[in-house]
């Protein structure tokens, strides 16, 4: 059942965030088809006048690689021959060498597989933290054009009619609760459609679907402070499985990517087209024009990237490398850190652990990102309870 539900939470988060990023990947690269309930790579290769062969060496599947719903497979071009039989098996042969030799495929290691009670957590079940309240914030609206939102009571929005928010996918009560400790001003907005990939699907499929999601929260501040030019004044993106599209390029301020980005395997390293986006931001990040935060667990999934080499990828795609760190006792949760890595505004810290509450865990660096980064870069306009 973790194995499956994993696997769902990979496909949400990479259709949504390549939803959200990737709507020029598909253009510039050729076509791309996005996986339906009910396809094969048969039928797939058919619609398209393809071979399985071609398909399959497109998208560095083997044989016994199956497809899921939400899955994104980039098409060959007809007549784009496959590799012959006997490169493939020499390839596949020389694969452990190959991984052996680039640091970014290395799996976490033996000493990282580690597994902590609640008790060793300081009494917290990460997956199941106590409850704070709204803070100064009011209870969830409905308001947006998907998920619901906290706004202030009162205050939030400058003189002029802007705020801030920020865009949380994928465990929103829990994001929540780390954010009315931390935030006292800015816009949380919760986008949560389970872990299955069709309801983003539905929901993101549109190019104007993120920009229609901010204006329905413009209109919700509006109408709360009664503004007719209520406008969101930066925008952030944060994600413990999910993400945005085409018009979230240019407008996004920050991304969070708590223990949440994983990819496919192309034929050398990691599937490159689907982390591209992600590549970008981190280099916007970099050069301080942008911030991105990513955290990765140290749980080694099953046929897919771990959120350990998707986060080395990305250290090694700016020219670092990771370094390795102590443990802080101020790191929530029972969370162990490992290793890190800073440049400009693009950040990562990497943590033992390889079970469901480590994993959860990383929801509670929430805070902590807030804290640091997020206040700080937004500052935004203080909020208030009402009376």
């Amino acid at each position: 059942m973790r194995t499956r539900l994993g696997l769902l939470k990979l496909v949400a988060l990479m259709l949504a965030l390549l939803v959200l990023f990737g709507s020029e990947v598909a253009g510039a690269a050729g076509k791309t088809h996005v996986v339906q309930k009910g396809h094969s790579l048969w039928s797939i290769a058919r619609r398209y006048g393809v071979t399985v062969d071609a398909l399959r060496a497109k998208n560095g599947l083997g044989e016994s690689d199956k497809i899921v719903p939400g899955q994104e497979l980039q098409i060959p071009a007809k007549g784009e021959q496959p590799k012959t039989r006997a490169r493939a098996a020499e390839n596949k042969s020389s694969e452990p060498d190959q991984q052996a030799k680039h640091w970014v495929l290395r799996k976490p290691d033996q000493s990282t597989q580690t597994q902590k009670s609640p008790a060793e957590r300081g009494g917290i079940n990460p997956c199941l933290t106590p409850d704070p309240g709204f803070g100064v914030y009011d209870r969830w609206s409905r308001a947006p054009a998907v998920g619901q939102m906290i706004a202030p009571q009162r205050g939030g929005i400058t003189p002029s009619g802007r705020f801030d928010v920020m865009f949380h996918f994928h465990g929103h009560e829990a994001a929540r609760k780390e954010w009315v400790r931390v935030m006292n001003g800015a816009v949380l907005v919760g986008v949560d459609l389970g872990l299955g990939s069709g309801p983003y699907a539905a929901a993101f499929r549109s190019p104007d679907a993120f920009k229609r999601l901010v204006e329905s929260v413009e209109v919700a501040m509006a109408k709360k402070h009664g503004r007719k030019q209520a406008r969101a004044r930066r925008i952030g993106l944060s994600a413990w499985s999910a993400g945005y599209q085409r018009y979230g390029r240019s407008v996004v301020d920050l991304v969070v990517l708590l223990d949440g980005l994983h990819s496919g395997y192309g034929p050398v390293t990691l599937n490159e087209q689907q982390l591209a986006p992600f590549v970008r931001f981190a280099r916007e990040a970099k050069a301080r024009r942008k911030l991105m935060f990513v955290s990765h667990s140290s749980i080694i999934p099953p046929g897919y990237a771990s959120t350990t080499e998707t986060a080395n990828y990305l250290i090694s795609k700016l020219g670092g490398r990771p370094r390795k760190a102590r443990p802080r006792a101020s790191d929530p949760m029972g969370l162990e850190l490992i290793s890190r890595y800073s440049s400009g505004n693009f950040h990562v810290r990497g943590y033992k652990g390889n079970d469901k509450m480590d994993h959860c865990a990383h929801l509670g660096l929430y805070g902590d990102v807030l804290k640091v980064h997020v206040r700080r870069r937004w500052n935004s306009p203080r909020g208030r309870k009402s009376g």
